[in-house]
This record gives structure tokens, C-alpha cells and sequence, in this order.
């Protein structure tokens, strides 16, 4: 099968399109076909082994999994002698083991049925960034109706869905986006939309009970301005903070202390993907209240340049690359 391969860490001329051997589907396993795979900061921190922390569990030298990629919708090639609920042409969403490929494996408890009204490529730019955005939201910001939520970085993957999220939870909704990316954040719900380019929006002039802060550059002291003396921030991802520790030593670690002697409580989300909240993202997906944003697209043997776009950053929605046509 096709697929895009690497056996070292490095940047995007580390990714190889190549002929590789299908694999196997176990007694507990889900074979899928992929149509379209998510590509996020998830697939970048893989590709170059950066942070180092994280190498003792991606591997210490090389990746331990050749092929990138995680989000995955596709239809469902065959299934494992233990399986129940999936059968062969089951068209689902989740998580694959190595979805830069024509097809990838996938545990029964990653993946639900696509909902009817998404697109492949809709479905692939779901799973990683509308479960994040749902339990930074639900789980660590423990948003209630009436309040109000800054979404630093509104227009990205995680951005667009946690503002819809946002404002399906009965709050308030502020994006911080730029210039270029202010009217599609305000199409998708937000009430209001703030240009970093042109306005500070911690200049303590306006607070918010919660913090989503998407981004993950921007410093603690920063992003307290920016809440009530009671708020939450939650940091999402790990970017901004060097080649060994990322960003996740100011979330993991500093920010917690912090909370320690002032009334605000900061923490970083550590995304656990999980079918209940799949599930949850899909009905709000079904409903209509909530509608994966895809960026740019990519053919699978174009799959570096949509890492090299993604490390430029300021990309609107979730890139996804499409791998196999849907027949």
C-alpha cells in the first residue's frame, strides 16, 4: 500500500512517500480503508521528536511508529474475531495508528460511525481537535451557561471548534484570531472577535471567566490579565517553550504552582481521546450546532508540504490530507 513513511526524526524531508506492507488486522483490531487523514501540531511534535521529554514514549531514537498520523475517516476493510459494532464498509471516524496511509489500524474503542451529513475530509479534521476543544471546555475550564470564554487562536483547528462548543455550552464567546481569519470566527459563532494585530486583548480592560489559550506561546503573566480575579485558563498544546520541554514544562508544571497563591486557576489540558467523547462531539456535529472547519487539503504525497505550511502556522481550520477516493 501507499503510504507516507519516516525512520528518523527531523523535518518535513524526513517524510517518505512509499510502497509499504499492508498491515494486519489482530483478533481485537479495526482495518480501515483511509479517506482522509487530520494533519495538526499532534503529527508535527511526532515528526521531529520534539519535545525531547517525549521521546521515551515515541521513541528514543526513531519514531516507534513509521507511518504519521492519527485522525482517520474512512470505511471500515475488515474486522477483528472479537470486534462487535463495526463490520466491513462502515463508514467511521477516530483514531488510527498511522493514518498516513491507505489503511491504517484502529482500536474498536477509537472510533465511532461518521456522521451522515460530514464529509471524509470534515470527518478527518474531527477527532484530535473537537474532543480537545470539548474537555478543555467541558473538564478543565467546567464552563457554564452564562459566562464568558476567550478562544485565543479562533481560527485554528482546535480554535474553530471550541469556539462552536463554547457557545453550544450557553456562553459568551470572544475569538482572538488575526486579521485575515476575523469573519470566518465570527461566522461560526463567536460574539465577538478580537485582531491581535491591531488590538491587545490582555490590556485589562476586559476579563473573561475562562481562557482558552490555543496558541501556547503567550506568557502566564499575559494571560492572567485576561481573567477575572476568579477564572481559569486552560493551555492547550505545548508549543513556545524550546526543543526539550516545548511549552509543557509553563502548563504541566508552572502554572498549577501559580494557581497556588492567587485566586485564579491556570492548568494545561493533556488531550485523551476517548469514544464517549466522540460520541459527544458527533452529536453536537449531527445536531447541527458544532462543523469541522477544514483548512487547506493535500494529496497523501503532498503530506510534507502540509507539515512545512503547518510549522509556519496561522492556518485557518484543520489541514487534512485525502488518501484514497471514495468509491
Amino acid at each position: 500500500m501507499k503510504a507516507i513513511v519516516q525512520d528518523r526524526y527531523g523535518t518535513e524531508d524526513v517524510l517518505e512517500f512509499s510502497d509499504i506492507d499492508a498491515p494486519v488486522v489482530g483478533e481485537n483490531g479495526v482495518l480501515v480503508r483511509v479517506h482522509a487523514a487530520g494533519c495538526g501540531p499532534d503529527v508535527w511534535h511526532l515528526m521531529t521528536g520534539m519535545p525531547y521529554m517525549a521521546r521515551p514514549m515515541i521513541g528514543l531514537r526513531k519514531p516507534k511508529v513509521r507511518v504519521p498520523g492519527w485522525d482517520v475517516a474512512g470505511t471500515v476493510e475488515a474486522v477483528g474475531s472479537s470486534v462487535e459494532g463495526f463490520r466491513p464498509g462502515d463508514q467511521v471516524m477516530g483514531l488510527g495508528r498511522g493514518s498516513f496511509a491507505e489503511l491504517t489500524l484502529a482500536r474498536p474503542d477509537k472510533l465511532i460511525a461518521k456522521p451522515a451529513g460530514l464529509s471524509f475530509e470534515q470527518a478527518a479534521a474531527a477527532p484530535i481537535s473537537g474532543v480537545t476543544a470539548l474537555q478543555a471546555l467541558r473538564d478543565k475550564g467546567k464552563l457554564r451557561a452564562g459566562q464568558t470564554v476567550l478562544v485565543i487562536g479562533a481560527g485554528g483547528g482546535v480554535g474553530t471548534f471550541t469556539v462552536q462548543i463554547a457557545k453550544a455550552l450557553g456562553a459568551t464567546v470572544t475569538g482572538v484570531c488575526s486579521t485575515s481569519k476575523v469573519d470566518l470566527v465570527r461566522s461560526i459563532g463567536a460574539d465577538d472577535v478580537i485582531d491581535y494585530t491591531r488590538q491587545d486583548f490582555a490590556d485589562g480592560s476586559r476579563r473573561w471567566d475562562v481562557v482558552i489559550d490555543t496558541a501556547g506561546r503567550r506568557p502566564l503573566s499575559m494571560l492572567r490579565r485576561a481573567l477575572t480575579a476568579k477564572g481559569t485558563l486552560v493551555i492547550v498544546g505545548g508549543d513556545g517553550g524550546g526543543r526539550w520541554t516545548g511549552g509543557f514544562f509553563r502548563g504541566l508544571l508552572r502554572a498549577p504552582f501559580v494557581s497556588l497563591f492567587v485566586g485564579q486557576k491556570l492548568q494545561a489540558l493533556n488531550t485523551k481521546t476517548t469514544r464517549e467523547d466522540l460520541l459527544a462531539l458527533a452529536e453536537l456535529i449531527e445536531a447541527g450546532t458544532v462543523t469541522p472547519i477544514v483548512g487547506k487539503t493535500y494529496s497523501l504525497v503532498e503530506a510534507p508540504d502540509a507539515l512545512r505550511e503547518l510549522e509556519r502556522g496561522h492556518g485557518t481550520g484543520k489541514s487534512v490530507i485525502r488518501v484514497t477516493e471514495v468509491v
